[in-house]
């Protein structure tokens, strides 16, 4: 059985798919599709500005996402559909890119939360107040624990529990800080903050939240051709109710990576397909599972060596 599984951000590289939309013209179409919906040159951004402006989470987003379709549309090319698959799963912002590679959000209506989603991600808390640090070589149970001790009446949450070694946390910026000096003093390889823009997956996104809520209520979902494996509860869901509701929780909620990747293997995934910009999910993937077989799909000589 096999699972496809998206990237989120952190993974987007200037130039990324650029390779894709000159080779293939189906590949092309998703970045001009994207450039239309949000009525600029994002593809101009991605394949040509500066590293600083693609890494702004309103263009981080959407850019990862139509790399993640190009790529996808590249491999449809070459005879490769995601109908073949068992289940799709993202992380994150890459949870979107699998609701759209499965039909159930069209391109254009996924561009265009993606773009609302990263900036109301990025307003909600001022510059400063939050932050994010990776917590590894702890396990998650421990993780939490830290970050419940170093709260002290201020936020810190497990916001990503990506595999058996690492937890990312989030929250206020002193509480971070309090948790990646408590995180060494119990054990952890490695307690280092993150260069993040704003404090994702935490109570503190709630205005997030809020906005997405209202965002997504004028979209139209449709049933996946195949399940998600969602974030927020690490089991397969197809019901567009039920999707609208977690995308929503999803902003607040913990990125349950880990747990995900356990329960697709326990349903009889034993191979799995990255789809897009890097090859962050696949090491992730290995670190819980290594009897799956990972491989990352995002340029041209991927593919050639997939089809060969």
């Amino acid at each position: 059985m096999r699972a496809f599984v998206f990237p989120g951000q952190g993974a987007q590289t200037v130039g990324m798919g650029r390779d894709l939309a000159e080779r293939w013209p189906a590949a092309a179409a998703v970045f001009e599709e994207v450039d239309d919906a949000l009525g600029e040159k994002l593809s101009a951004t991605i394949w040509e500005g500066d590293a600083e402006t693609l890494t702004l989470t309103a263009n981080a987003q959407p850019a990862l996402m139509a790399t993640s379709i190009a790529a996808l549309r590249a491999l449809e090319a070459e005879g490769h559909s995601i109908d073949g698959a068992s289940y799709v799963a993202g992380h994150s912002l890459g949870e979107y890119s699998a609701l759209c590679a499965a039909g159930s959000l069209s391109l254009a209506d996924t561009a265009r939360l993606l773009r609302l989603r990263g900036r109301a991600m990025q307003e909600a808390v001022p510059v400063g107040e939050g932050a994010m640090a990776a917590l590894l070589g702890l396990d998650f149970a421990t993780a939490k624990e830290v970050a419940r001790d170093a709260a002290q009446g201020e936020i810190c949450q497990a916001a990503n529990d990506n595999d058996p070694s690492q937890v990312v946390i989030s929250g206020h910026k002193a509480a971070i800080e309090r948790a990646v000096e408590i995180a060494q003093d119990r054990g952890a390889k490695r307690a280092v903050m993150l260069p993040v823009s704003a404090p994702f997956h935490c109570a503190l996104m709630e205005p997030a939240a809020r906005v997405m809520a209202e965002a997504l209520d004028d979209v139209d979902i449709a049933e996946p051709s195949v399940p998600l494996v969602a974030n927020v509860t690490a089991s397969a869901v197809d019901s567009p109710s039920l999707i609208r509701t977690l995308l929503i929780e999803q902003v607040t909620g913990s990125v349950r990576w880990r747990e995900s990747v356990a329960w697709m293997a326990a349903q009889g995934v034993d191979e799995v397909w990255e789809i897009g910009a890097g090859k962050a999910l696949s090491g992730m993937i290995r670190r819980i599972d290594r009897s799956l077989t990972c491989t990352a799909i995002g340029t041209p000589a991927d593919i050639e060596k997939l089809t060969a």
